[in-house]
């Protein structure tokens, strides 16, 4: 049986993955944008807008969001 995985709190941030929004010129001029980050531990942090709820319908078979996830939507740039 496999194990549940849960996401370790403790994991410091390692590296950003690509480049910030800033670098980009898509940032605003403010410092609260989407950002991918690699986690000390390998697990990878994503910061985007939460789309679960609009997402909810339109998932692909076998895929599923699960009770304390959410799912994040990223600009491709």
């Amino acid at each position: 049986m496999a194990t549940r995985w849960d996401a370790d709190p403790t994991a410091a941030f390692a590296r950003r993955l690509g480049r910030s929004a800033a670098e980009l010129g898509e940032s605003g001029g403010t410092t609260t944008c989407p950002d991918i980050w690699e986690l000390s531990n390998g697990d990878v942090a994503v910061i985007g807008r939460d789309l679960t709820d609009a997402y909810a319908g339109q998932l692909p078979e076998g895929v599923s969001v699960g009770d304390g996830e959410r799912l994040v939507v990223i600009p491709a740039a």
